[in-house]
């Protein structure tokens, strides 16, 4: 029988080498993500593998899964720690090797393999790893299977059992690389910077793009897990300001960067703005709109309110559903509802058939956006750009608050602005228009500026985002008003 883990073993000590180090907040809303070495040592990654093999013959799934790992220097032997768990737990494992998190996703449809365990810490800092994982392609998990997870793990309930075994997958990133890049290429000619903050998708992605004639410019897209410039998220204003100086130096027409596991990606335009990922789903959406009309977009609840009142996406009949955070639960909602795309600001797009296969693929996302430029030759993307209604929006900001206590002060933060506008109160002299609490609380006022309080799924943070279709001081004076929420809380730390 494996030990049951410890919360809490200090390193360098024999019960670190003895005992399963598996810290219970790791077990997030839709993945799991652990500081390696004070949060969660090999052993741990062991017991997670079995608790994983545990739930998967519990669901009566069929006992294979994919898995892979992202370009860190830790996560390889993350990645074999946990297959043997799994293999303890009765369970064939299938490693594509070196991966990114969608062809994760995609090799459960390539091979037919029902289960998929990648071994990534997405964008977090160097130091942190996590498992994104599901047993229903093209879906991952959710709270539900993560708090089954957490509890098998946490109890040490992993039940070991025969029929195990490993299988390395040769070559596959070249199956990946075919699926993408068997099309026509693109009609017209177009130069992309391609960033990928020396993550994994440099291994991948100048080369899918190029075999579509793309002219690559390739910015930190050679390996290195020390990450030296800046951490691969083209959420972060460092690597979105790298991206338009090489925009602006090689007179590229768009800049494309992508996350450390490769299921996002970011995008600066000709003239080097970079353009927040909702924004550039509002574009994509106008886009396939007008070849599919009616459609239906999924939306988060952190995206621009222009999913609602855009002209043109009401002229073309889309129907806009704002939905709970999270790749997850936006994957599950985009699948359920049968809508053409998902968008999330954080950058993951979920593309259902005919484009793609419901789960977040940032490749697949720069295709759609290069397809997007393909289709109007006489206009840059900036122009596309500022066609659109003018919003002032801010950036996605995260202030300090602990795993234990932010879901507490997010509950509060709802409870409050529902007692607000129960009573008929209004925010800087304007009537509360309407509250959406699928996920934290976004408010919005009669003139169409809102904010939004969640708690974030992967980090000891808040999430806070602010905008207005009226100006930027408006977009300001929301601000203040919730962060004075924010405030009343002590438990709730900088910016």
């Amino acid at each position: 029988m494996f030990p049951k883990p410890s919360a809490s073993l200090v390193p360098n000590t024999y019960a670190y080498e003895t005992v399963p180090l598996v810290k219970p907040t790791g077990f997030r809303e839709y993945d799991a993500r652990w500081l390696f070495g004070s949060e969660l040592n090999l052993m741990g990654v062991q017991a997670l593998g079995l608790g994983l093999g545990t739930l998967i013959h519990e669901l009566g799934v069929r006992p294979e899964v994919v898995t892979g790992h992202d370009f860190r220097g830790y996560s390889a032997s993350i990645k074999q720690a946990l297959a043997l768990g799994l293999m303890a737990a009765g369970v064939k494992v299938h490693d594509i090797g070196l991966a990114l998190s969608p062809m994760a996703y995609f090799a459960q449809f390539a091979l037919d393999i029902p289960c998929v365990a990648m071994v990534t810490a997405s964008h977090n800092d160097n130091g942190w790893t996590g498992v994104k994982m599901g047993v229903n392609r093209p879906l991952t998990f959710g709270p539900d299977e993560m708090s089954r997870l957490k509890e098998i793990v946490l109890s040490g309930a992993g039940q070991a059992r025969p029929g195990g075994g490993y299988r390395y997958v040769a070559d596959f990133p070249e199956v990946y690389i075919k699926d993408l890049t068997d099309r026509p290429k693109l009609k017209h000619p177009v130069k992309a910077v391609v960033a990928c903050g020396n993550g994994t998708a440099g291994a991948f992605a100048p080369r899918i793009l190029e075999a579509l004639g793309v002219e690559v410019v390739p910015l930190d897209t050679e390996l290195d897990h020390t990450f030296p410039k800046y951490n691969p998220n083209p959420e972060d204003l460092e690597m979105l300001h790298a991206m338009r100086d090489a925009v602006l130096a090689s007179g590229a027409d768009v800049g494309l960067g992508f996350d450390g596991d490769g299921d996002r990606c970011g995008v600066v335009d000709d003239q080097g703005e970079e353009i927040f990922a909702d924004k550039v789903g509002v574009m994509l959406a106008r886009d396939l709109s007008a070849l599919h009309p009616g459609a239906t977009f999924v939306v988060d609840v952190k995206s621009t309110g222009l999913f609602m009142t855009d002209p043109v996406l009401n002229a073309n009949g889309v129907k806009a559903d704002y939905w709970k955070t999270g790749h997850s639960y936006m994957k599950r909602r985009v699948h359920e509802s049968g809508a053409l795309v998902g968008f999330e600001k954080s950058g993951h797009y979920f593309f259902n058939r005919p484009i793609g296969r419901g789960y977040d693929d940032g490749l697949v996302s720069a295709i759609a956006i290069l397809d997007m430029l393909d289709r109007n030759p006489g206009r840059k993307l900036s122009e596309l750009r500022d066609a659109l209604p003018r919003t002032w929006s801010s950036p996605t900001m995260s202030p300090h608050c602990a795993d234990e206590t932010k879901y507490g002060v997010v509950e509060a933060v709802v409870k409050h602005f529902e007692a607000m506008k129960a009573r008929g109160e209004t925010i800087d002299g304007q009537p509360i228009r309407d509250l959406v609490t699928v996920n934290g609380v976004r408010v919005t006022v009669e003139d169409g500026s809102w904010g939004l309080v969640r708690a974030s799924s992967n980090k000891p943070e808040l999430v806070v985002v602010v905008e207005s279709p009226v100006s930027e001081a408006r977009m300001r004076d929301m601000f203040r008003l919730v962060d004075g929420v924010l405030r009343t809380h002590p438990e709730v730390g900088a910016y």
